[in-house]
């Protein structure tokens, strides 16, 4: 790889998932990182392990970090132009490349697989991920959560593929041109930056303008949006291959569920096929026939690809299993779309059988809150014990009269088992206090609610 602009790279909020994969790989590949976060994190002190150097809090001095100084710096969509850092690498003039940028640059002479949609994004990812490492083709990998194989979220393969997660939110991955791009999904969400649905569905037509001349679109048959994305990718001249219920390249004929995971049978060029899915849910069947079909593109074989989904352990904070507790199992999942909580909890049933199903859900970004609160209540109704956080604003500041309220108080449940609790410090003891033996506890969102999954552990543990 050329040597610039990446020679040098800082990057600033280095511990977030995305940076702190592209700073792995930079690493990997012999080159020197910087940068700098607001906070400690197992990321950032990863990264120190691996050499790069990273200061806590954001300055303009952090720019001289390294010997010389970076020769270019890397950003995201969250860091504002008044950032110190940001302004300084302004002021001197220096290369500012987006996130998005810099990982197109790491995919160069590689070919790329990119897995794209509204959910099931960093599952097919990983699942691609493990089957490719599997097939003993080692890939490189850029993922938005730590696999529970390796622990890690990115990786520099001595192979020819590059594997990566596809981040339609702020329309960051118009930079790629992958060989073969998946989509899993497709419906309204990140209206915060889109502004409208039209604006939202309008970025993944673009995005099929991405994909090679030759290339592939994989797109699951079932969900709407996805659909008619594919037939418009066809119409355009672009090679589709549709997977699901009412697919005819890949049917899905039967899910059920076997132990903490299942197994789907898929009708597959003329012949039925098992493939063993490690992780509970029809969602994530589906999603383990993107990954199938991905990976035979790539040119993996089936047997082998079948191994490595079979041997898919999950993703951090995806249905993660955190600990037992006074006969309760505690989960944690990143569900924060009303379509994520409703399959995950729909998953979730069979796990907690013949125990009941609670949920504790911190609603992320005040206009998700807003815009979709009766779908929230819709969905987490097909828990048995709801609790409801405040909302944990992310990027955006807070709106008069949006709380956790909007939510609980639309549940179609008997009031008794909905419960609005904004003191983060109150939740573990009332649900402590809600809970029986067999039960299963799910902390869901995409905030800091997965801390509540040890603190309530040990809270069942004192009593």
């Amino acid at each position: 790889m050329s040597a610039d602009p990446l020679e040098r790279a800082h990057l600033v909020g280095i511990g977030g998932a995305g940076m702190s994969g592209i700073a792995r790989i930079l690493m990997a590949r012999g080159l020197a990182v910087s940068g700098s976060d607001a906070k400690p994190s197992r990321a950032v002190d990863a990264l120190r392990v691996q050499g790069a150097r990273i200061a806590v809090g954001q300055a303009a001095a952090n720019l001289d970090l390294l010997d010389g100084g970076p020769t270019a710096v890397v950003v995201s969509t969250a860091i504002k132009e008044s950032n110190p850092e940001l302004a300084e690498a302004r002021r001197r003039g220096l290369p500012v490349l987006h996130r998005s940028a810099a990982l197109a640059a790491l995919m160069a002479g590689h070919r790329v697989a990119c897995i794209a949609g509204t959910h099931g994004k960093t599952s097919t990812t990983s699942m691609l991920t493990v089957a490719l490492q599997q097939c003993r083709l080692d890939p490189s990998f850029a993922i938005g959560g730590d696999l529970n194989e390796s622990g890690a979220n990115a990786h520099h393969g001595t192979g020819d593929i590059f594997v990566a997660e596809a981040d339609e939110s702020d329309g960051s991955f118009l930079a790629f041109a992958p060989l073969v791009a998946v989509v899993t999904n497709l419906e309204a969400d990140h209206l915060d930056h889109h502004g409208t649905v039209e604006a939202y569905t309008a970025v993944f037509d673009q995005f099929l303008k991405r994909i090679e001349p030759g290339g592939l679109l994989i797109a699951c048959a079932d969900d709407p949006g996805s659909a008619a994305l594919a037939d418009r990718a066809e119409a355009a001249g672009i090679r589709v291959r549709r997977y699901g219920r009412t697919a005819t390249d890949v049917t899905l004929l039967e899910h059920r569920p076997e132990g903490t995971g299942g197994v789907a049978r898929i009708s597959f060029a003329g012949t039925e096929i098992g493939v063993g899915v490690a992780v509970p849910g029809e969602h994530m069947a589906l999603n383990a026939i993107a990954a199938l079909l991905a990976g035979l593109e790539l040119g993996a074989p089936l047997d082998g690809l079948l191994a490595g989904i079979a041997a898919f352990g999950g993703v951090r904070r995806r249905f993660e299993l955190k600990g037992r507790a006074g006969g309760v199992r505690v989960y944690d999942d990143y569900a924060h779309h009303p379509s994520e909580v409703r399959t995950q909890l729909l998953a979730s049933r069979p796990i907690a059988a013949p125990g009941r199903l609670v949920v504790i859900f911190q609603p992320h970004l005040y206009s998700r809150t807003r815009l979709f609160a009766a779908e929230f209540a819709e969905a987490l109704a097909l828990a048995d014990e709801v609790v409801v956080l405040d909302v944990f604003g992310a990027r955006e500041e807070p709106e008069p009269g949006v709380t956790g309220a909007l939510i609980t108080d639309a549940v179609p449940l008997p009031r008794e088992h909905v419960h609005y609790e904004p003191s983060f410090e109150r939740v573990p003891a009332l649900v402590a206090g809600l809970v029986e033996e067999g039960d299963v506890v799910l902390t869901m969102g995409a905030g800091d609610v997965t801390m509540l999954g040890p603190e309530l552990l040990t809270e069942l543990d004192r009593r």
